[in-house]
């Protein structure tokens, strides 16, 4: 005789039946990311006016006090090295001079008695007519004369010295930029009389935005136009970026040294520059780009077909405020995350996001 099944027999039966079936995977997480294409871009589209300045410049005065009796230059004017530019009175160092020179005749005449001296000693002693102790006093007073006119001629050659120095001179071949002091005019020593900044390296100095600046590295190429003639152009590369913006600006002092600029680029000039495009070896990304792990550093790279992340080694040349730049490993047209790198696993599948830079 059958039984019938019991209310509670049916559901242990009905859940047994619905173990056995098998479940479905669970569907892969698509992850939106934001990325980028690689490309290189120049640091900016912007054109900025600058003005040419010298890259050394050098403020002259003269080494001993004294007055102004002549100035041969004025402001603008291009001098040689080595030009007169100005001059001192130079009445009580010239007669400083002509009693030292006569200190100094006296010296040899002093010597030169105490050498005769001393033969005449050791002459008398050679005859036995003379004392040992007398030729040593000659010899002594001859020691004396000599160290005298040693100092003399010493005490000579430093008023010779300062002599010279009421005579300023170019040290350099350059233009005058400043005039400080007039003729009739008192200087002390080491008071500045001319400023003269040297021709033959020249450099454009513009205000960039802070944004802007900070991407700069030294070596970035450049081009500068005169504003009064713009068909005359000459390259530059960037040499230095301000450390810190201004604070009420927010610019940055950057100086671009100019590559064999024409004449007509003369200190003071006013013109325009802007970036050339960069060098197609030398990509920059945003240092968020970036993950690093076993000491090397990596980025994901997007295959845009599959819709799934790699992981690609790379090498950084430097990284520039927020902005990386790498040297190898990676090709233009290339796309890659900018964003949450550290939660990315190999073969990732990933949705591009609206964040994306084309």
């Amino acid at each position: 005789m059958t039984r019938a099944l019991t209310p509670l027999a049916l559901v242990m039966l009905t859940l047994l039946g619905g173990c056995s079936k098998e479940e479905p995977a669970p569907a892969p997480v698509i992850r939106p990311v934001l990325s980028m294409r690689v490309e290189p871009r120049p640091v900016t589209a912007e054109s900025f006016i600058g003005t040419v300045q010298p890259r050394y410049s050098r403020d002259l005065g003269f080494r001993v006090l004294g007055r102004i009796v002549a100035r041969n230059v004025e402001v603008g004017q291009s001098v040689e090295a080595g030009q007169l530019l100005a001059s001192l009175d130079p009445t009580a160092l010239t007669l400083s001079v002509r009693s030292l020179e006569a200190d100094l005749a006296k010296a040899e005449a002093q010597l030169s008695n105490a050498g005769a001296t001393r033969d005449r000693q050791e002459a008398l002693l050679a005859q036995r007519v003379g004392s040992q102790a007398t030729l040593d006093t000659a010899d002594e007073a001859a020691a004396t004369a000599a160290a005298t006119l040693t100092r003399a001629q010493a005490s000579l050659d430093k008023a010779r010295e300062q002599l010279s120095y009421t005579r300023l001179l170019s040290e350099t071949e350059g233009v005058v930029t400043a005039v400080d002091a007039e003729i009739g005019q008192t200087v002390t020593a080491g008071q500045t009389v001319f400023t003269v900044a040297q021709a033959s390296v020249r450099e454009a100095v513009i205000d960039m935005p802070d944004a802007i600046a900070q991407r700069l590295a030294p070596g970035d190429p450049f081009e500068a136009i005169l504003q009064v003639d713009p068909g005359v152009v000459a390259g530059g590369a960037v040499r230095e970026v301000a450390p810190e913006a201004d604070a009420a600006t927010r610019t940055r002092r950057v100086r671009i040294t100019l590559v064999d600029p024409l004449a007509s680029f003369r200190i003071g000039t006013t013109l325009e520059v802007r970036a050339r495009n960069g060098d197609a070896s030398r990509l920059d990304l945003p240092a968020s780009a970036l993950l690093d792990a076993e000491g090397r550093h990596f980025v994901w790279v997007v295959d845009e077909a599959a819709g799934t992340v790699s992981r690609r080694a790379v090498e950084v040349e430097g990284a520039i405020g927020e902005t990386a730049r790498i040297a190898s490993g990676l090709e233009v047209g290339q796309r890659v995350v900018t964003a949450g790198v550290h939660s990315l696993t190999e073969g990732q599948a990933v949705k591009l996001d609206g964040g994306i830079v084309p």
